[in-house]
């Protein structure tokens, strides 16, 4: 049996997504899938140094990783109508160049927080210690990603949303692309088409058995919210609509990559669609 390790972040999206497969509701004949856990920067550190064969990444990073890994169509969260928030404390105004924690220099946030406020002095630091940096004053300001965006401190309030900048660059009626899985090209053909298919089904009965499994991640101390916001929460990020990708979606990815191309983020212009797993050869091998 081969094993097969799936790096994810800790947050309750991901988890939801992946554990159909971690409590054996779904699995792959001669394979052995087993999980990790870890911030999203290091999982996109993880991608760029080719550390695991899948893993969860910020989708822009994707442009960076293209030659080593394709994107799964699966395991996917985006925005509609919100997202990673701005928070300063109540009632502080920032000034042009004010000190902002991020979650990591390649996440999406990350990118259009530059792209939007270009004279910001920016910290880098783990997501889950960004609202208390904050709080102390340690920075002026914070993106807060995750379930932070449904649990920060009285003392905080919202300066702007991503969500609101996203629209301002990429237009009204897209989708804000956050995350999404990445495979590593050199796996076999058949192999990586059977894993895509796997994680896929392991997303549709999470959401087809949403209620019980939640409350099994809740009873087991898996995820760092309680059942209302992870609830709401999971309706945002591990939606219907993180099942598999879909045309508006591929429109919103490439509208990001293409703004990533556009300020100097990326040395090409990239097409998402060009790098998918080629899953047409299954029916074509067979015929």
């Amino acid at each position: 049996m081969k094993k097969t390790v799936i790096a994810h972040s800790p947050d309750a999206d991901d988890i939801f997504m992946y554990y159909a497969i971690k409590f054996g509701w779904v699995g792959m004949d001669g394979v052995v899938f087993d999980n990790i856990a870890k911030d999203i920067q290091t999982l996109n550190e993880d991608a760029l140094n080719g550390v695991y064969d899948i893993v969860a990444i910020s989708f822009a990073l994707y442009p960076h990783i293209k030659s080593e890994y394709a994107p799964l169509r699966t395991a996917v969260s985006f925005g509609e109508g919100y997202g990673p928030k701005l928070i300063k404390r109540k009632g502080e105004k920032l000034k042009r160049n004010f000190r902002v924690a991020l979650s990591g220099e390649h996440t999406t946030n990350a990118m259009l927080f530059r792209i939007a406020y270009p004279d910001a002095r920016i910290t880098y630091m783990n997501f889950l210690e960004i609202e208390q940096a904050v709080i102390d004053g340690d920075v002026h300001a914070g993106v807060l990603i995750h379930e932070s965006i449904l649990t920060y401190a009285d003392a905080l309030e919202v300066e702007r949303e991503m969500w609101d900048i996203w629209q301002e660059l990429a237009g009204k009626d897209l989708p804000l692309p956050l995350g999404g899985m990445a495979i590593r090209r050199s796996l076999p053909l058949t192999k990586a088409i059977a894993y895509e298919e796997t994680l896929t089904k392991a997303v549709q009965v999470a959401r087809d058995h949403k209620d019980r499994l939640s409350k099994m991640l809740i009873e087991r101390d898996l995820v760092r919210i309680d059942a209302e916001t992870l609830d709401k929460y999971l309706e945002l990020y591990a939606n219907d609509e993180s099942i598999s990708l879909s045309p508006l979606q591929y429109r919103a990815i490439n509208k990001l990559f293409e703004l990533g191309y556009k300020h100097g983020f990326y040395d090409a212009p990239v097409t998402v669609e060009d790098y998918l797993i080629p899953t047409e050869y299954t029916e074509i091998r067979n015929s």
